[in-house]
């Protein structure tokens, strides 16, 4: 990036694992922009990563474990980044999502409740216990952007994302209800982005991932973002450049959100039917 558009801002970046995930793209990106970080992750995925070569590519930056679904986990994880940046906080990416029905294969119509308890807590209720850890030891510098990452799933039934897409409905309704209350008392922004299918260690995990990831690139006008791409967007989303955006579920996906059906999809209709 050729501006350091985030020089004198501070923030947590929870998720990174390698090189694939949005969120290692992402500290990388803020580095560049001139920002500071900590990094976050749970204990088991800090073992499992390479989250220490992101640390030294991102000038040293603090590495604190935490378990986002522990308020106890998160306050310490905020007192501590506070304290090493030498001050509050302004920004902070939420890049979390697990479900144990995924992972497990399990159906969508045969839902293991208890595993869909834990996707809930993990990739929606964290969120909300992130904001709400935030407000309440007054982590968070005024007009400060919290971003959290979404999947259009949400909105359109995707089979093979699983309970994961309710997770992101309700991410995306807590971003939308706690932006509005952050607002009022701190001029804090919450917004997600809803990013096109990425080849992460995460979006892998998805049943035909493979096909779908081909077929919204066929569909989306400009083809799928890249992790990279939403790096960027992500640090432009923590800049002062989008300071009045807030409670906003935005749609980073070439196109795809908006398109009906493309011609090249059409083109392939035809061929398959000629065929038949």
């Amino acid at each position: 990036m050729a501006h350091e558009i985030l020089k004198g801002k501070k923030g947590i970046i929870f998720g990174a694992l390698d090189e694939r995930s949005i969120a290692w793209q992402t500290a990388l990106k803020v580095h560049e922009a001139g920002g500071q970080i900590v990094l976050s992750n749970a204990p088991i995925a800090l073992r499992m990563g390479k989250i220490n070569e992101l640390a030294e590519q991102c000038g040293n930056a603090p590495v604190i474990a935490a378990d986002a679904t522990s308020v106890e986990d998160l306050e310490k994880l905020l007192n501590e980044s506070v304290d090493k940046l030498g001050g509050k906080l302004d920004f902070v990416l939420h890049s979390i999502g697990m479900s144990p029905n995924v992972r497990k294969e399990k159906p969508y119509t045969d839902t293991n409740y208890d595993f869909f308890q834990k996707t809930l807590d993990i990739s929606a209720l964290s969120l909300h216990k992130v904001l709400q850890s935030c407000m309440k030891l007054d982590a968070l510098n005024e007009w400060a952007s919290v971003v959290a990452l979404s999947y259009i799933a949400a909105q359109r039934t995707f089979p093979g994302y699983n309970d994961m897409a309710e997770a992101k409905a309700l991410m995306e309704s807590i971003a939308r209800s706690f932006g509005y209350h952050y607002g009022f008392a701190k001029k804090v922004r919450v917004n997600t982005v809803s990013q096109s299918p990425t080849v992460t260690t995460a979006g892998s995990g998805v049943s035909g991932f493979d096909a779908f990831f081909s077929y919204a690139d066929k569909m989306s006008p400009l083809g799928n973002a890249t992790s990279e791409d939403c790096a960027n967007y992500c640090v432009s989303l923590f800049s002062d450049y989008t300071r009045m955006v807030t409670m906003q579920n935005l749609f980073h996906d070439g196109g795809f959100s908006n398109t009906g059906v493309s011609q090249p999809i059409i083109e392939e209709m035809i061929k398959a039917a000629e065929k038949g």
